[in-house]
């Protein structure tokens, strides 16, 4: 999973290198709003199979959590650059 973070954080090295120094804040500012944004698009349109799938599978639950901190765990990365 370390590797798979890694790569990520290389595309996004290599997208901040299209923008002048001075945007990069703002840039990842822009998409960590776009990725909260599609996020609660997600959840919305899918709420009830959310529900579903945390009720009728319990071992859905430790794999939701492993998602949703790396999740966060990629928005403070973006909010901090």
């Amino acid at each position: 999973m370390n590797s798979y973070l890694d790569q990520v954080y290389s595309l996004y090295y290599q997208f901040l290198n299209y923008f002048p120094a001075q945007y990069h804040g703002i840039v990842s500012l822009v998409l960590a709003g776009l990725l909260v944004l599609a996020i609660y698009k997600v959840i919305k349109r899918n709420f009830v199979f959310i529900i579903l799938l945390v009720l009728l599978l319990p071992q859905a639950v430790p794999i939701l959590k492993s998602v949703w901190e790396s999740t966060v765990q990629l928005l403070q990365f973006l909010i901090k650059r």
